[in-house]
């Protein structure tokens, strides 16, 4: 019997007691759940810019993204938001096609700016209030509620070398790398170039003692943003590894995992153009090829979530970078995002000024990652509330018609 015919078929029968009736879900044949989580906590004000907030501006004086029509100027989205220029062509077109949104003001009511702290939190998905359960993270219990009955046979997949928290619990759930790391490495010779220009001159001595300072803080910034990101791959290897994830996707998997380090700019994260800018680029065509490798039919069914731990410090820092901080932008990608979220900018949301950051420093939350995830599951799948709370046990889920 083919897969159509016997979803047919058991959508006819009842289901076995009531507790049967509270716990299998109404999947819709063939959608498909992809979440990316960006370790280290990336800096989405340079992202999704607030380019109506005079306030941005006088915050972020080298590190600012220009206004709409000036030269590496944000790309407007409407007229208080608009999008780094490094994702023109990945992005952009997607977002004019209205298979693009973003989620501002998102994220966890965890206050403790830990990178550990936070991620494990965001993928174990419990209440703050309790003690932590390392057995059962939010994807498991989504694929558990899912599986349970015979409308759906879902199959997770982690595209990672270890089983994230976000997949850990009852239901059977799999995990295999794609790509290894591709970590960024100092250019030794040029440094050796230009100590060798002042060598024999009064400036040697100041020259070396430099560079010395400036490796001994590279090498301290880059064991917190390797370890921030907890092994996961770089932005620059994305595209691949996306390409493969869809083809995987497309014939066999439907939920999908994946994290992408590389996103802890405490020093020197640039504008329009720079670290930052680059790592945005890379992680845009990788999403954007998997779109194109999903084909439009799939596509169409298809939800790609964008997630990080939290966000940085509204003001930049005295290193042109950004500090640990609260709020985020999360993404939200598809080929059958509703008219009401596609294309637009969703959520709760309010002015950018100096009363109303977060402690005086961060984006605060307003639209909680849980209570948003369980909106979307609840459309994706047709959840109800008793599904939801076995996914995110306490919330109310909030409805941003996603889907």
């Amino acid at each position: 019997m083919q897969r159509r015919e016997l979803l047919r078929f058991a959508a006819a029968a009842p289901l076995a007691g009531a507790a049967a009736r509270l716990i299998a879900a109404p999947a819709a044949e063939g959608a498909k759940l992809l979440v990316v989580f960006l370790r280290g906590a990336y800096d989405s004000t340079s992202l999704l810019v607030p380019t109506s907030s005079d306030f941005y501006y006088a915050s972020r004086p080298g590190i600012a993204i220009g206004r709409p029509g000036a030269s590496g100027g944000a790309l407007p989205l409407d007229a208080d938001w608009g999008l780094h220029p490094a994702l023109a062509q990945s992005v952009m077109p997607l977002f004019q096609q209205k298979q693009a949104a973003f989620i501002a003001f998102a994220g966890t009511d965890d206050l403790t700016r830990s990178h550990f702290e936070t991620q494990d939190g965001i993928e174990l998905g419990q209440a703050l209030d309790r003690r932590r359960d390392y057995r059962s993270g939010f994807l498991n219990r989504l694929a558990g509620v899912l599986g349970a009955g015979p409308l759906a046979d879902v199959s997770p997949m982690a595209f990672t070398d270890q089983l994230p928290i976000s997949l850990r619990g009852d239901a059977r759930a799999a995990n295999m790398a794609l790509a290894g790391n591709a970590r960024p490495t100092l250019d030794a010779r040029q440094s050796q170039l230009i100590a060798s220009m002042y060598r024999d001159t009064p400036l040697a001595q100041t020259v070396a003692e430099g560079f010395q300072v400036r490796d001994e803080v590279r090498r301290a910034m880059q064991a917190e943003m390797d370890a921030a990101s907890r092994n996961a791959m770089t932005a620059k290897g994305f595209e691949l590894v996306a390409r493969r994830m869809a083809a995987l996707m497309r014939e066999r998997y439907d939920l999908g995992f994946v994290d992408v380090g590389g996103w802890d700019t405490h020093v020197g994260q640039g504008a329009a153009t720079g670290y930052l800018a680059n790592r945005f680029e890379e992680l845009g065509r990788g999403l954007a090829a998997f779109a194109q490798e999903m084909e439009p039919e799939n596509w169409r069914q298809t939800v790609v979530v964008v997630i990080s731990e939290f966000g940085r410090t509204f003001r930049e820092n005295g290193n042109k970078g950004t500090d640990h901080g609260h709020g985020t932008v999360y993404w939200v990608l598809g080929g059958g995002l509703s008219a009401q979220a596609g294309g637009r900018v969703v959520g709760e949301q309010q002015a950018l000024t100096a009363t109303t950051l977060f402690q005086n420093r961060d984006y605060p939350v307003l639209n909680e990652y849980r209570a948003v995830l369980g909106g979307l599951f609840q459309r994706m799948y047709g959840l109800s509330p008793a599904q939801v709370a076995k996914v995110f046990d306490g919330v109310t889920p909030k409805d941003l018609k996603l889907v």
